[in-house]
């Protein structure tokens, strides 16, 4: 809420706002949280004009309450489903990856992850004609990567220079990197976190890296895996669903990670993307 001055709301004259910023009160917050009969002692202001003061500025300055149709109705506008490109994937994800949400992806070295990212980000660029802005904080991302990627996708080099275009990439290599990176996007992009495994001190089980804190921030998270057993080598990997708000946890699906197959097209909610 902003400052107090003359003219903000009916009734509030500029000796009113002098007298309550020589008491510490300056702005809407302050006075609609003050003890009024406090501050009419202090002030010498009249006890039921700040009273009646506090109800106009509350009716001017709270927020209006949504009921659970418009909330809904909102959120179809704003919301898109974006393919990943991998038609095995998107059948884990409940058809794709959901913008205003973060999607996980776990696994330890050599899994995949970087090659999902990969082929997720040349698909939005080509397939879907969007921009994508890749986070790289180990190094792992080239150009030439991402080209092969597309060259599989079309033949046509014009095709494949405009989808480069529309990947920006941006490289953190420490935490105080990142959070600049995701203060200067404030909001406006969709990010999608990969995160390395260890194992736990006690069980020797494998766990997402990040900790107990970061666990509760992605709504969807999988696991990639190279697999031990049968049908899980060279390009292939075993991806699990671990968290969703949307489907059970513990489905499985066999994902090739390394060629890009049949184009898949995005279903998508009513609205814009990203």
């Amino acid at each position: 809420m902003g400052l107090l001055r003359a003219g903000l709301c009916p009734g509030l004259t500029q000796d009113m706002v002098q007298l309550l910023r020589s008491r510490g009160i300056k702005t809407v917050v302050d006075l609609v949280s003050a003890d009024l009969e406090e501050v009419a002692q202090k002030c010498g202001l009249s006890y039921k004009a700040l009273v009646a003061l506090r109800r106009v500025l509350l009716a001017q300055f709270s927020a209006f309450p949504f009921n659970g149709a418009d909330l809904y109705e909102e959120l179809k506008t704003s919301t898109a489903i974006l393919s990943t490109g991998i038609a095995s994937l998107d059948k884990l994800l409940d058809a794709g990856l959901y913008t205003g949400e973060v999607t996980e992806i776990v696994g330890g070295p050599g899994s995949g992850k970087t090659q999902v990212c990969l082929r997720v980000a040349a698909n939005v660029a080509h397939g879907l004609q969007q921009n994508v802005l890749y986070i790289d904080s180990t190094g792992g991302l080239t150009a030439s990567r991402i080209l092969q990627l597309l060259q599989a996708r079309t033949p046509e080099e014009e095709e494949q220079a405009g989808a480069l275009q529309r990947i920006q990439v941006v490289r953190a290599f420490d935490i105080f990197q990142m959070l600049d990176v995701l203060q200067d996007l404030r909001g406006a992009v969709s990010q999608q976190v990969t995160n390395h495994m260890t194992r736990d001190r006690d069980s020797g089980q494998l766990k997402p890296a990040l900790g107990r804190s970061w666990s509760f921030v992605p709504s969807t998270r999988l696991l990639l895996d190279t697999g031990q057993g049968a049908g899980a080598s060279g390009s292939w990997r075993m991806a699990c669903l671990t968290k969703s708000p949307r489907l059970p946890t513990g489905f499985q699906e066999m994902v090739d990670i390394g060629t890009w197959g049949t184009p898949v097209q995005s279903p998508t909610l009513q609205g814009d993307h990203m």
